[in-house]
């Protein structure tokens, strides 16, 4: 591959990133050597490390920017709305928008994180904890108005980001069922799953 062009800047690190993304996806962290992500990004190895110092460092911001985007973006869509129901409603949406949308992102975050050094792991964790709790408050807020019923919070919250975080798996963008559709039944499982019955 030649030469990245702009390589001594931003446009080369972004390569680096998008390179480093889509190896980690495929062959996952450890298999992933730097001398294949030069290649991949047209650069010596050496050269490299003008850009990351590790291969560490890379899959930390690789995680961060993720979880960083994740946390964005989820504070973008629910923005404005008070009641718990349509904040529960836009937060099942949006997750799963980003999860078909960042496919490789998603699948890096939850399977990589094992991968992160003990300080990288807990900065991770932090975040993830973050977002965790944004589901939680929308869960408390509903139930303590009356509008669901939640024996446990927290342990409400893992339930349905694992079923939402699940379609990572299976969704084919090519299938039978659009995109709206899929949220539209996971919306009613979600809220049937939390409503008084």
């Amino acid at each position: 591959m030649s030469r990245t062009a702009g390589s001594s800047g931003p446009k080369t690190l972004a390569a680096i990133r998008e390179a480093g993304l889509d190896l980690i996806h495929a062959h996952g962290y450890e298999a992933m050597s730097l001398r294949e992500l030069a290649a991949r990004v047209g650069l010596q190895p050496g050269s490299l490390y003008n850009h990351i110092r590790t291969k560490q460092e890379l899959l930390f911001v690789l995680i961060h920017d993720h979880m960083t985007a994740l946390l964005e973006r989820a504070d973008a869509a629910l923005a404005g709305l008070a009641d718990p129901r349509a904040r529960l409603e836009a937060f099942t949406a949006f997750h799963l928008s980003y999860h078909i949308e960042r496919k490789r992102e998603v699948f890096i975050g939850s399977s990589e994180i094992r991968s992160l050094d003990a300080d990288n792991r807990a900065t991770i964790v932090a975040l993830r904890r973050q977002y965790e709790d944004r589901l939680c408050v929308i869960l408390e807020e509903g139930a303590a108005q009356g509008l669901f019923a939640i024996g446990d919070v927290r342990v409400t919250a893992y339930a349905i980001l694992a079923m939402l975080t699940g379609i990572c798996t299976w969704y084919e963008p090519k299938g039978r069922i659009g995109h709206a559709a899929l949220i539209d039944i996971h919306t009613r499982l979600v809220l049937d799953g939390v409503g008084r019955g």
